[in-house]
């Protein structure tokens, strides 16, 4: 279960997010919903410990940034961070490594077939197109079976077939008892996928709406979420400024 609580982050005068509160149980996707600059990546940033921040984040009762929660996280991150001499197969193992995991070869080698890796993988990580890179980013995440997963955009750049396996892995996560929380601004990305959907805006969660509320309201996600955020403005909002600490 991830939990945030009263989550403020100030980048010096620009508030990026403004007392966050929410929560994904065991089992369930949470999506964080907004135009570029409502504070997404921040509060992802901070929920990984990335950041400092006001306020409280807990995985599974334990505080973020304690080395326990941080071995039971994965993170996707919307720009792959890649070692470039390093190749796909030695990134999946320093993953290994790094994570000290037993028994992982066989799902390592799924990874890399579902996500058309497999006969690259003597490629150095600069040898890779944007879209190689972010699957690598992806099979790297979910290679020590996280019980809680940050996805930041990870559509963007994927080939249909990609997004396809991707879809069909967060169903697994979540039908595995993961929790996961996928931040995106492409609401046709995300479809049938999610359990609840949190649309920010100027840095503040804007509405929660569950997926049941959608059969009731006879109404669809994207006419919620224009209803919110449909003539605002998010010019005072970065999620892009510089990452200085306070």
């Amino acid at each position: 279960m991830l939990e945030v609580i009263h989550v403020t982050k100030k980048y010096h005068k620009v508030l990026a997010n403004d007392d966050i509160n929410f929560v994904i149980p065991n089992g369930q996707i949470g999506i964080l919903l907004g135009p570029n600059g409502a504070g997404k990546s921040t509060i992802i940033k901070c929920i990984m410990g990335f950041l400092k921040y006001q306020g409280q984040i807990r995985v599974n009762g334990l505080d973020n940034k304690s080395v326990e929660a941080k071995k039971i996280m994965g993170y996707v991150p919307e720009i792959p961070s890649l070692y470039p001499n390093l190749t796909v197969d030695e990134h999946m193992e320093f993953i290994a490594r790094a994570y000290k995991l037993k028994d992982y070869k066989a799902y390592k080698d799924e990874l890399l077939t579902r996500f058309d890796l497999d006969d690259r993988r003597k490629k150095f990580g600069d040898e890779l197109s944007k879209g190689m890179q972010q699957k690598l980013s992806i099979c790297c995440g979910l290679l020590p079976r996280p019980q809680l997963v940050l996805f930041d955009e990870p559509m963007i750049g994927l080939d249909p077939h990609a997004i396809k396996e991707l879809k069909i892995l967060l169903q697994e996560l979540r039908d595995k008892g993961c929790s996961v929380l996928l931040s995106t601004h492409m609401i046709d990305s995300i479809e049938e996928l999610w359990d609840t959907t949190y649309i920010m805006q100027r840095g503040r969660v804007a509405a929660v709406v569950q997926r049941d509320q959608i059969g009731e309201e006879d109404k669809k996600l994207e006419d919620i979420f224009f209803e919110i955020t449909e003539g605002g403005s998010d010019n005072e909002q970065r999620d892009d400024a510089p990452e200085r600490e306070e």
